[in-house]
């Protein structure tokens, strides 16, 4: 009976050392843990990306290659941005970075030209 009742004993000290080490863990950017933080988003409105083709013997046919988005909102402004065309099984095509103006609710965005038949989507990222 002893040796049950020092198995729980040991066993509550352990999970509670665990569980208190599990709990000092924090997201940094020095710091080798695991933790969950909430990002509060800049852009509660709906952002519209869009793209319009145009002919490229090049390519050959037509291209992809300027993504213009419009409804920035002011919260938005001064942070980096990351847009991307995706293609089928949503395979990266093209993409560019920067950092959104600050002012005005368009931000056009030059991209690597595609061909616009491959693309099936456009990916935007705000913010760090």
């Amino acid at each position: 009976m002893k040796r049950i009742i020092g198995a729980t004993v040991a066993g509550v000290i352990a999970f509670s050392g665990v569980y208190a080490l599990a709990a000092s863990l924090s997201v940094t950017s020095d710091q080798l843990g695991a933790g969950v933080t909430t990002v509060a988003a800049c852009q509660s409105a709906t952002l519209n990306a869009t793209y319009v083709p145009s002919y490229q013997a090049s390519v050959p046919g037509y291209s992809a290659g300027t993504v213009t988005l419009n409804g920035l909102a002011s919260t938005c402004y001064g942070v980096p941005y990351r847009v991307e065309l995706t293609g089928s099984g949503s395979a990266p095509l093209g993409e560019a970075t920067g950092t959104t103006p600050s002012s005005g609710s368009t931000l056009v965005v030059t991209l690597t030209t595609v061909n616009a038949a491959s693309v099936t989507g456009v990916a935007v990222v705000l913010g760090g």
